[in-house]
């Protein structure tokens, strides 16, 4: 096991849990603010849980985790490398019976303050679409703080695109300071 709060387990996936990122991704609900799409089997297959399993090969104390609660799996919560060595980017995806449960909050809360108090990163941030204000009210809630909209190019944009992209983050002498509470 990865992590555990009160009522979430995060533990690494394995090569045999194609099943349940494809049900996962298969929800356009689910993949709204993301690619507004399912995700076929063969990129989950040949692209997407390859690229979960090289994260935890050369960044074993990072990664996509497989989150499950007392029912069983529920989503993932990634802990992810960036740029920065200092610097993690988190986020989350869930499926929609585990929406309005507060998990995202509590997910992604243990997940920054495991950054901090664990890793020793310096800054822990997160991005989303600005017009997904469900994730906005998540990372306010889990003390991270709105930093700038930016805007990216994409060949076949979202609904919502023309609005941009939110960077949230929380640096760790703010998060120390309990400023996160």
């Amino acid at each position: 096991m990865y992590l555990a709060t009160e009522r979430l387990r995060l533990g690494r996936f394995t090569g045999g849990d194609v099943e349940l990122l494809l049900e996962l991704d298969s929800d356009l609900e689910v993949m709204r603010f993301l690619t507004g799409q399912a995700t076929p089997r063969d990129e989950v297959e040949d692209v997407v849980l390859p690229e979960i399993l090289k994260v935890y090969a050369e960044h074993p104390q990072l990664g996509t985790f497989k989150a499950e609660d007392a029912d069983g799996f529920v989503g993932w919560f990634g802990i992810q490398p960036t740029a920065d060595p200092r610097t993690v980017g988190v986020g989350y995806r869930l499926q929609r019976t585990a929406w309005g449960k507060g998990y995202a909050t509590e997910g992604t809360r243990a997940l920054i303050a495991h950054a901090f108090a664990e890793l020793g990163m310096e800054r822990v941030e997160a991005d989303t679409m600005a017009v997904n204000h469900r994730s906005r009210a998540v990372m306010r809630r889990s003390g991270l703080r709105f930093e700038k909209v930016y805007h990216e190019h994409f060949d076949d944009p979202l609904p919502g695109t023309e609005f941009g992209e939110v960077l949230y983050a929380v640096d760790r002498a703010t998060w120390e300071a309990g400023a996160h509470e």
